[in-house]
């Protein structure tokens, strides 16, 4: 069997011991010190001026649209749109705060929004925010799209909960708009059990993110935001500040586990990444070979931090047999994501407005995953390439010389450079340059 993920943890039985050891040791496991710890180690990693932990990438992902409403960006009745392949928490709060969604077609060979995908919808209505989704550790076109949102006055934040690390030429995922959400749930490429962070620069989101984690204290803000809160709010004592609630809120606090196993997975993460990537490039390789299949474009992508295998067959008939092939091989599988959100029963049932989404429909007829993890195995990759090869007569498998780098045996360079000859062999083909499909629609939203 192989299952979508094998350990909860990287390094997992030292991992376990140390957290045993930190559990009888600490004097206080609500959120503290860790949990600072850990917000102040995953903003340096992503590059971002500040991180705030929360208890899951879901809440993170309620109290980004909580905080936009707070601070007036967003109001009840604006537009939101978002990836339509995406996670139901993305568009959930979406619903409960009483905004609209609006529902952005993604490119089956890209599995994302690209520029020219909500170019498209933006010529059939407006939309006030844009919450676009990373999926599988893949991406669009970011550096088109955030400045297509500036030209038009469009709010653009990132669910990049599936993308931890993956980097395009322009900067990584989860940067590129205002706020970005992340997620530590198990199977994620690190994980506190449940967990989540939202990374920004503004400084004003920052501190009503705060703010709307703990039920609308300021508990949690420094002294120059708690004096500027309580004078506006006309607390004037510290006895009455204990119990003061400034802006709308829930409890969406983490613990001192979830703190400390963050600092734990954090240095780790890098070979994780790059380990997952390795695994990728050479199932990748079987994979292209299949006429069957449809090859995942990533031209565009300058490091692939690889959440899971898409499988993004021809047809859905074709889809069947691939599903059959690997089930029989013990592989544990899924839907893409949530597949066209149009399709699931809540957004059926509280909203209204219907768009076409051909190319999601694509993939979620057509796709289907499986996990991406530095446990695998060589016979695990032999199966693996074995499900994705081109079927034949014989009925051969296929025996793979790649063999799945361990921790401490990786060369996280090597892997680079080798991602690295890989994009530019897919641009450089048969000596012709051909920028492939992200970049000719990328050109041509930036000529428009």
């Amino acid at each position: 069997m192989i299952p979508l993920m094998k350990n909860a943890f990287l390094n997992e039985r030292q991992t376990k011991k140390e957290l045993a050891e930190f559990i009888c040791q600490a004097d206080r496991l609500s959120m503290s010190r860790q949990c600072a710890r850990f917000e102040e180690k995953f903003a340096a990693f992503q590059g971002a001026k500040q991180a705030i932990l929360f208890n899951s990438g879901g809440s993170a992902n309620l109290a980004m649209l909580q905080t936009l409403k707070n601070l007036g960006r967003l109001k009840t009745g604006d537009r939101v749109g978002f990836s339509s392949l995406t996670w139901a928490t993305n568009v959930m709060p979406i619903i409960q705060l009483g905004l609209v969604p609006v529902a952005v077609d993604c490119e089956p060979v890209t599995l994302n929004v690209m520029s020219y995908n909500l170019q498209q919808r933006l010529d059939q209505t407006s939309i006030r925010a844009m919450f676009i989704t990373n999926a599988l550790g893949f991406a669009g076109d970011l550096d088109v799209i955030r400045q297509l949102c500036k030209e038009r006055n469009i709010i653009l934040i990132e669910d990049n909960c599936e993308a931890l690390g993956t980097e395009l030429p322009a900067g990584k995922t989860g940067s590129f708009g205002i706020m970005a959400s992340f997620s530590f749930f198990v199977a994620h490429h690190m994980s506190t059990i449940e967990g989540g962070m939202v990374c920004t620069d503004d400084e004003s989101l920052a501190e009503m993110l705060k703010i709307v984690r703990a039920n609308g204290w300021d508990r949690n803000l420094d002294e120059a935001g708690q004096r500027k809160w309580r004078t506006m709010g006309n607390v004037n004592s510290e006895f009455d500040a204990k119990y003061a609630f400034y802006d709308l809120g829930y409890n969406l606090r983490p613990t001192e586990i979830t703190g400390f196993l963050g600092c734990n997975q954090l240095q780790y993460l890098p070979d994780n990444i790059a380990v997952r990537e390795s695994n990728y490039i050479s199932l990748e390789s079987v994979a292209k070979e299949n006429t069957d299949l449809l090859e995942i474009d990533r031209t565009h992508i300058k490091r692939l931090s690889n959440f899971a295998f898409p499988v993004l067959c021809k047809s859905a008939e074709i889809r069947k047999r691939y599903r059959r092939r690997f089930s029989e091989a013990q592989v544990e599988i899924r839907p893409m994501i949530a597949g066209n959100i149009q399709a699931q029963p809540f957004y059926r049932k509280y909203v209204s407005e219907f768009h076409d989404l051909p190319g999601t429909e694509k993939i979620h007829n057509c796709g289907f995953y499986f996990g991406n993890y530095p446990e695998l195995t060589r016979a695990d990759i032999n199966t693996l390439c074995s499900c994705l090869a081109m079927p034949n007569e014989a009925g051969e498998k296929i025996e793979s010389e790649y063999v799945p780098a361990k921790y401490g045996q990786f060369d996280p360079d090597a892997a680079a450079a080798e991602a690295a000859l890989h994009v530019e062999q897919n641009v450089l083909r048969s000596g012709e340059k051909r920028p492939g499909r992200v970049n000719r629609k990328k050109k041509e939203i930036l000529s428009q």
